[in-house]
């Protein structure tokens, strides 16, 4: 399975800077700023703008053999590692909504310097689930898709007992946890940005459902599918005040129910996990102003 994907991660080095170079630019204009610069949304894509001049003034200058790339392109080039979390069943897997937003994704961030992918998905996993993956993991066994030239690599996590008790690790990054039914998440039509049957928005979701169909047809559940189990996707943990990002200091809440479908909103989630450069938030929220 993986094998079908590792060549297009050898195609994704062709014509990119070094990721030394990478690494410098992300560590000097994102990660080592002042805490309040962090906690807007605009801030920080400004500070990736300042970062994508300051590689196309500087960099490119002293390096014409480095390629040049619009600020898009730029912001694509960070890779992204998490994990398609499966029942025993392999009928639901866990998803996961930013803390403002609507939009569902797998759970995944970006990765840290010298971190290798599957370590960075161990990390991420449980500090936006409260689940740790270590034990489940193979390195082998993973969906890798390419968003404009950015690299995202979810390892598929199989046979989690759907009791499991999920929560994040971290305050105001996580909205809510859910087990999501597979056969409900199946885009409405072929487009990549695409909501599920439910109305759930799947922008991180969607392009990876048909690969992960594909894993799930060669590969042999633990158990038969329950019949006595919800046919909707069952909410395992939520936030209080989360809808309108509240910064109030109450308490998180668990709860359990049915999950409803999304009200409609254009306007894509602005969260950005922290410090850690997690692209996708940003590149959605220039896919609507460049459309607009």
């Amino acid at each position: 399975m993986s094998g079908n994907h590792r060549s297009s991660s050898a195609a994704l080095k062709n014509g990119l800077p070094p990721q030394e170079l990478l690494d410098d630019l992300c560590s000097r204009f994102v990660l080592n700023v002042p805490k309040e610069d962090l906690q807007s949304f605009e801030r920080i894509l400004f500070l990736v703008e300042y970062a994508h001049w300051f590689y196309e003034d500087n960099s490119v200058e002293k390096n014409p053999s480095l390629k040049s790339f619009t600020l898009k392109e730029f912001t694509s080039l960070f890779p992204v590692t998490g994990a398609i979390i499966l029942d025993e069943t392999y009928e639901r897997c866990v998803l996961v909504k930013g803390w403002k937003g609507s939009s569902w994704s797998f759970p995944r961030g970006k990765k840290s310097k010298d971190e290798e992918d599957h370590a960075c998905a161990i990390r991420e996993v449980l500090e936006e689930t409260g689940f740790d993956v270590s034990n489940f993991l193979d390195k082998d066994e993973y969906i890798e898709s390419i968003f404009g030239q950015q690299r995202v690599r979810l390892y598929i996590i199989a046979g989690v007992k759907d009791d499991t008790s999920f929560a994040p690790l971290t305050k105001k990054e996580i909205s809510e946890i859910a087990w999501q039914r597979l056969d409900e998440l199946q885009p409405a039509n072929d487009d990549v940005i695409s909501r599920g049957i439910t109305g759930l928005k799947l922008y991180m979701v969607a392009p990876f459902l048909a690969s992960l169909k594909s894993w799930i047809s060669t590969h042999q559940s633990p158990i038969a599918p329950k019949p006595d189990m919800p046919l909707k996707g069952m909410c395992v943990w939520k936030a209080k005040n989360s809808s309108t990002g509240n910064s109030s200091s109450s308490p998180m809440i668990m709860e359990s129910q049915s999950t409803k479908p999304e009200p409609d909103n254009p306007a894509p989630g602005k969260s950005f996990r922290n410090f850690r450069f997690d692209t996708s938030s940003i590149l959605q929220a220039m896919e609507t102003a460049f459309s607009a």
